[in-house]
């Protein structure tokens, strides 16, 4: 059973329930001080406490997608990272699509009325960073009047350690994307929903780490020319654009104001400002002080041209670590006179999927009205 399985998070329920009447049960045998006596009450608290940290835990990553599976949990997830592929081209690109699957709630399996989500796999020509995505392609995509139109493209990052599936099924980025364009508040895009942690275990930060992975090019560069290779999306500047949540937030904002060719648009729900350097990370720069800055959202403001892009950022008053900062940021960007900044400010709101569930939305709203489709 895997350990996003509703049966291993009823099996921990259960096993809580059953130790915690054992002990209630047992406990009056087990008062005596001999030594067997005082090893069960032991024995029993222990294992009561083990079933409902399981069970809370078990709970907690069902409800925020930090482990897809038991690999991804204890750092033994096998299949994924840093590959170097010299016959990606052989071998039928740098995207193919594994799985497909259809929107959920949308009403109708079939593409050209309710959309549909494709799992696929994307390896960079550049950079050789392999990772799997979810790409969702509107019901437009599918229509036959459309069938020569490009769509816009945005791109969807989770947080650290994050999985790409949470984006589908905990943050409904697709649903919701189906929803607001049915209703004429967006026009139908093509989202790439993946993880920024693209070799994993290690926290990159979409950086381009010397003489490690080249995550920051991958993102400017090798994904919107594999994307583009395989789906009708705009090639021009202004048809693509990124978002993120926490970690995927600062990665975002980044890649937009470094690279505002490649991004239009980048929001960050939750960001933060400046790459941190924890036992996640690694060593990031390698004593590189200019690579070191670049990192520094703060520092790239101040000392670099002001990037031709729109951001947007999103905060809560009571709730969120990130606020003051957040307006600072806001502050630091109009001050440039040149790059456009948005905010989404709320009254409370934790860093949590709930909370990123109330901005999503706009923030949809708001990224789709600053592409173009051509």
């Amino acid at each position: 059973m895997g350990l996003t399985s509703n049966k291993v998070l009823w099996l921990a329920v259960l096993s809580a329930v059953l130790l915690f009447a054992g002990t209630v049960w047992l406990w009056p045998r087990l008062a005596r001080r001999t030594w067997r006596a005082v090893g069960g009450r032991i024995g029993l608290l222990f294992a009561t406490q083990l079933a409902l940290f399981a069970t809370a835990g078990l709970a907690a990553n069902q409800a925020f997608g930090f482990y897809a599976t038991w690999a991804d949990l204890f750092g033994q997830e096998e299949g994924q990272g840093v590959v170097v592929d010299h016959t990606a081209a052989e071998a039928g690109g740098p995207l193919k699509v594994t799985a497909v699957r259809r929107v959920q709630l949308a009403g109708s399996a079939r593409p050209a009325v309710g959309g549909q989500i494709q799992q696929v796999g994307i390896v960079g020509r550049t950079t050789h960073i392999a990772t799997p995505a979810y790409v969702y392609l509107p019901p437009e995509y599918f229509q036959p009047r459309y069938r020569t139109r490009t769509f816009p493209a945005a791109v969807v990052l989770t947080g650290y350690p994050g999985t790409a599936a949470a984006l589908v099924d905990k943050l409904h980025y697709p649903r919701t994307a189906l929803q607001l364009a049915k209703n004429g508040r967006m026009q139908p895009m093509i989202l790439v929903m993946l993880r920024p942690t693209v070799a994993p275990p290690r926290d990159t930060e979409c950086v381009d780490i010397p003489g490690g992975p080249q995550t920051e090019s991958f993102f400017a560069r090798d994904l919107p020319e594999a994307v583009g290779a395989h789906y009708r999306v705009g090639r021009k500047p202004g048809s693509w654009g990124i978002i993120g949540d926490s970690t995927g937030g600062y990665c975002a904002l980044k890649l937009a104001m470094h690279h505002p060719r490649a991004y239009a648009a980048g929001a960050g729900l939750s960001p933060y400002y400046k790459a941190p350097v924890d036992p996640t990370t690694g060593d990031l720069f390698h004593g590189d002080r200019h690579l070191k800055n670049r990192a520094d959202l703060w520092w790239y403001l101040k000392h670099m041209p002001a990037p031709d892009t729109s951001l947007l950022v999103t905060s809560s008053r009571i709730g969120e670590s990130n606020y003051k900062d957040t307006l600072k940021f806001i502050d630091r960007v109009k001050a440039t006179g040149i790059t456009r900044i948005s905010s989404i400010i709320l009254e409370s709101g934790g860093h949590n999927f709930n909370t990123w569930r109330r901005e999503i939305p706009a923030t949809l709203q708001w990224i789709s009205g600053r592409l173009s489709d051509r």
